[in-house]
């Protein structure tokens, strides 16, 4: 079958059409997105703004299109945190359903660990063993640990690079200084405090194999020194805390603007990079690991399998 994912994002509305069916491997299709950093359009009543809804309207809308010009046989649409912690997300849902006639169904945070650490369980199999699995999006950081497909323990902490920019940084794309060294360390001790139950949980489960996934940790370890994107799925990538030690320590004193100059930052993001270092690095710090192994599958693929799973085989 041809299945279509739209995946509504802290940061964008991606849209992954992939040919697939029961027990095979998911092959890209198509892929686009749109960003739209809704992490970044709350307004201070905690609502999605205005401007923040037309443009989640517009973005579903053309994504439903090209997803029925590819005939796709189906398209499963979901939300992360941006909506979910929106005041108002049941208007902006009806809101997408009237417009659009797309039903976006809001994944909690647990939902999303779970899903991700799905995918990195299939990517790496069971060789793999007992798997740590990290994930920092726009609005939040999952972690998840367990042997089997289901993790043992699955959380979600609202520690996402875009949300942690906007309200503890405060710094904007266009930013041309770089946050001062007082607000990065008050960062530092605000995620390592947000950390301390979830360290005791994780490591009461324990981990054989240590994974990271999205977009900030792939960025990372490409200014770290892996390979990049164009060498395709299969090369083997890591994140090293000693590298990433290292990639904090010089772009801490960029400004956002000049961030996007970096080879493998996009600029869409490149405002958001040092939140989501100092999330990994007190992340790796508090679980005392030294190296992560870098995943290309996370959470729309985790959607992509489960919904696999469901079907019947012929």
């Amino acid at each position: 079958m041809r299945l279509g994912v739209l995946d509504v994002g802290s940061n964008t509305v991606h849209l992954l059409v992939v040919d697939a069916h029961h027990g095979a491997h998911p092959w890209p299709a198509h892929s686009e997105k749109v960003v739209l950093r809704l992490a970044e359009q709350i307004g201070p009543d905690g609502a999605l703004t205005e401007a923040g809804a037309d443009g989640l309207v517009k973005a579903v809308g053309m994504a439903k299109a090209a997803a029925a010009g590819l005939e796709a046989d189906d398209l499963i649409a979901f939300a992360t945190s941006a909506v979910r912690d929106a005041t108002n997300a049941a208007d902006v849902l009806a809101r997408v359903r009237d417009e659009t006639g797309v039903r976006l169904a809001v994944l909690s945070g647990a939902d999303e660990a779970r899903m991700t650490f799905l995918a990195v369980r299939r990517w790496f199999g069971w060789s793999a063993g007992r798997l740590l699995v990290l994930d920092i999006g726009g609005g939040s950081l999952e972690i998840a640990a367990g042997i089997d497909e289901d993790p043992a323990a699955a959380v979600s902490l609202p520690l996402g690079a875009g949300r942690l920019t906007r309200e503890r940084l405060r710094v904007d794309p266009a930013s041309v200084a770089p946050p001062s060294a007082e607000a990065v360390e008050k960062l530092r001790e605000y995620v390592d405090g947000r950390l301390d139950k979830v360290v005791d949980q994780m490591t009461e489960v324990g981990w054989d194999r240590t994974v990271a996934t999205s977009k900030t940790f792939r960025t990372l370890a490409r200014l770290a020194g892996a390979a990049p994107s164009g060498s395709g799925l299969w090369v083997r990538r890591s994140l090293t805390r000693a590298g990433l030690r290292q990639v904090i320590g010089f772009i801490r004193h960029i400004p956002p603007a000049k961030l996007m100059e970096l080879e493998g930052v996009s600029a869409g993001r490149a405002h958001q990079l040092l939140a989501g270092a100092v999330v990994a690095e007190a992340v790796m710090r508090r679980l005392d690991l030294d190296s992560l192994d870098i995943c290309p599958w996370a959470l729309r693929e985790g959607v992509i399998l489960r919904r696999l799973d469901q079907l019947e085989p012929i």
